[in-house]
């Protein structure tokens, strides 16, 4: 019951993003980047801060993914580490802190740490992008009133066109003023606060319709 009632919200978010799913096609072409944020092992089963619905989640993120590789698109993995993370070659010691095999990058595909839920924060995110003359981002990853909102925030302000795949995001419960929020609600609100103003969310099906 938990997954159908997650289900049924991110498909209300997405129709509520009508416009999106209606109007135009997601820009998918050679200054569209995929942003893949923090799909990493510490938010699934046994992780650190495991999320509701990630497994899903990072299934329906390998399918855009799959997308922009199918296309030869540009493809930018964000890794969160801690400040003291060791590196060993480019990949972190902590197992924790690797990209999930789902969406593991190959060769070719950009990889930057961030230690911020700012993707942009003291990173080469953007200079990568406008390197490679990126004018929109398409974003997918984990947690989604967190990094995937801030990102979107930030990319927005910095003059990019930013799409959300709803059902390639999972958050987790949080809690203030003793109220507790279900995932399921944190992640539509996440979604409603970026949809119009700072992106447009645009359901999996739809986006891969209008590729």
């Amino acid at each position: 019951m938990r997954h159908l009632s997650l289900t049924l919200l991110i498909a209300a978010v997405a129709a509520v993003a009508g416009y999106a799913q209606t109007q135009g096609k997601a820009p998918v072409g050679p200054e569209t980047a995929l942003l893949v944020i923090d799909i990493q092992n510490f938010y699934f089963e046994g992780g650190s801060v495991p999320l509701t619905g990630s497994v899903e989640a990072a299934r329906q993120a390998r399918r855009v993914l799959d997308a922009f590789r199918a296309g030869k698109l540009p493809v930018v993995h964000i890794r969160h580490a801690a400040k003291t993370t060791v590196f060993v070659d480019g990949e972190p010691t902590d197992a924790q802190y690797k990209i999930h095999r789902e969406v593991a990058p190959v060769a070719g595909e950009k990889v930057v740490t961030k230690h911020y839920a700012n993707s942009f924060r003291e990173t080469e995110l953007l200079e990568h992008l406008r390197a490679q003359k990126i004018t929109s981002v398409v974003l997918v990853g984990m947690q989604t009133h967190m990094c995937v909102e801030a990102a979107a925030r930030a990319a927005t302000d910095l003059g990019f066109a930013v799409t959300v795949i709803p059902e390639a995001c999972a958050t987790r419960p949080l809690s203030y003023g003793g109220v507790k929020v279900p995932a399921e609600m944190v992640h539509a609100t996440a979604l409603a606060a970026i949809n119009g103003t700072y992106g447009r969310v645009v359901g999996i099906d739809a986006w891969l319709v209008g590729r």
